[in-house]
């Protein structure tokens, strides 16, 4: 199944006007994370199509392989309805809606090639299940007011079109959302809270291929009709969320609520972008900054610094993927390079780590993401190293500016997004990124960090 697009767009209308912050006492949850597998060449597709479609606490278990040599998906499994029944989800911090398979639907997949056994939705099998129709508030705020010919009877539609050509229609529905929740003593205990999702009724594309099918996605974007958003809304959890992804085992930790242990940084998230974008400041290679322009990462259109989950690898522009590159490689001018399926590779026998540069990347208020041999090179075979950087000024034109952050660079460190709360720099209403290493023992609350 093809990855989301960061900018997945509802098709009737624009974007929601209601307000989303997170009131009351809010509670722990959980969700753990997988991954899906693939081959080497499967990244780069994966990534070319995201790009060209611009991306209290619950922990989010996440699953699945976590090599660049995979498709780099990860998904979980979430509970919905009464009596709750298990579904697959993908993950996807660039996307705003959850969706499931929807009963009604003739040509969803019913098998999954992950081994995976897919269900689905039928609100009448659910005793909390409920339609959401076009005149109820949750719709006319998703599209701006009330649709033209609406009737009480009729349902609330969507219809996202994925860049990729992927598609899901079908209509909203209300049921119980099962999670897990961290209690005052580590421990989780299940808990619910209703949310308002899609049934899909027609999937297109490869959202219908059966080869890595999955129940549906989970959209973690700002808008307020992502299941974050639905949740902080009903105060059940703060609209933070962290997470972090493991190359080597697989998996992850998907976690909403404050983080208080480790201490932690913040780097502002730039307001009024539709994804989690950041203002890169500098990179260092080595300890020495790379001699770049001064605007090549200013934010603007089709220009900026991406932070995405959905996205495996790390693209840059050009010129900066030039330079990092010489910068890396000054003291092994005698390394053979391979092209292996448009991965820059070599034969390295010894440590990366030892021989070759850090790389820091600068963040405004003083923010530094160190990013170490073993994050940017990745095995392919017995010493064949490959390098997870790509050059953005080959890939799509609308990227060719950007700087997009995957998840092979920012694996090892907990990412933590605070979206328009109180408490994340100081200022209610402030929006941040939190940057620290996923070895350190991490812990979550529903009160401010401190």
């Amino acid at each position: 199944m093809a990855r989301p697009p960061a900018a997945a767009v509802l098709l009737l209308s624009a974007v929601l006007t209601a307000a989303s912050a997170a009131r009351g006492a809010a509670a722990t949850g959980v969700f753990h994370v997988r991954r899906k597998a693939g081959d080497i060449g499967a990244s780069r597709a994966h990534d070319g199509n995201r790009r060209g479609r611009l991306l209290a606490a619950a922990d989010i278990p996440l699953g699945g392989l976590g090599l660049p040599t995979d498709t780099g998906l990860y998904y979980t499994e979430i509970g919905i309805g009464t009596p709750s029944k298990r579904y697959y989800v993908q993950v996807d911090t660039g996307s705003d809606i959850l969706w499931v398979n929807c009963i009604s639907c003739d040509r969803c997949p019913r098998k999954s090639g992950l081994g995976l056994e897919l269900t689905l939705y039928d609100p009448k099998d659910s005793s909390t299940g409920s339609m959401v129709s076009c005149d109820q508030g949750f719709c006319s705020a998703t599209y701006g007011g009330l649709l033209p010919g609406c009737t009480t009877s009729l349902p609330c539609e969507y219809s996202v079109m994925y860049g990729d050509g992927s598609s899901t229609t079908g209509f909203f529905v209300s049921d119980l959302l099962q999670f897990d929740q961290v209690s005052g003593d580590g421990r989780t205990r299940p808990a619910n809270s209703t949310v308002t999702f899609g049934c899909g009724s027609q999937q297109g594309g490869d959202l219908g291929n059966s080869n890595q099918a999955l129940d549906g996605i989970i959209g973690f974007g700002q808008s307020n009709t992502s299941m974050l958003s639905q949740l902080a809304s009903a105060g059940k959890v703060k609209k933070i969320f962290s997470h972090c992804l493991d190359t080597k085992n697989g998996g992850g930790i998907f976690a909403i609520g404050n983080v208080v242990q480790p201490k932690v940084k913040t780097t502002p998230l730039v307001p009024n972008m539709p994804h989690y974008n950041v203002n890169l400041k500098s990179i260092d290679v080595g300890g020495t900054a790379l001699q770049l322009p001064t605007h090549i990462f200013d934010t603007g259109e089709k220009k900026g610094t991406i932070i995405d989950s959905g996205t495996t690898l790390t693209y840059l522009p050009e010129i900066v993927y030039k330079e990092i590159m010489v910068a890396v490689f000054a003291k092994h001018q005698d390394i053979t390079f391979h092209n292996v399926q448009d991965f820059l590779c070599f034969q390295y026998v010894g440590s990366v780590d030892d021989e070759f540069p850090k790389i820091t990347f600068h963040f405004e208020n003083d923010l530094s993401l160190n990013v170490y041999p073993h994050d940017y090179f990745f095995e392919n075979g017995d010493n064949l190293y490959c390098v997870g950087f790509q050059n953005g000024g080959l890939q799509s034109k609308d990227g060719k500016g950007m700087v997009l952050l995957g998840d092979y660079v920012t694996l090892g460190l907990f990412g933590t997004r605070c979206c328009g709360c109180a408490g994340c720099s100081g200022k209610p209403g402030n929006s941040a990124l939190w940057l620290f290493s996923c070895s350190a023992a991490v812990t979550t609350t529903n009160d401010q960090a401190r």
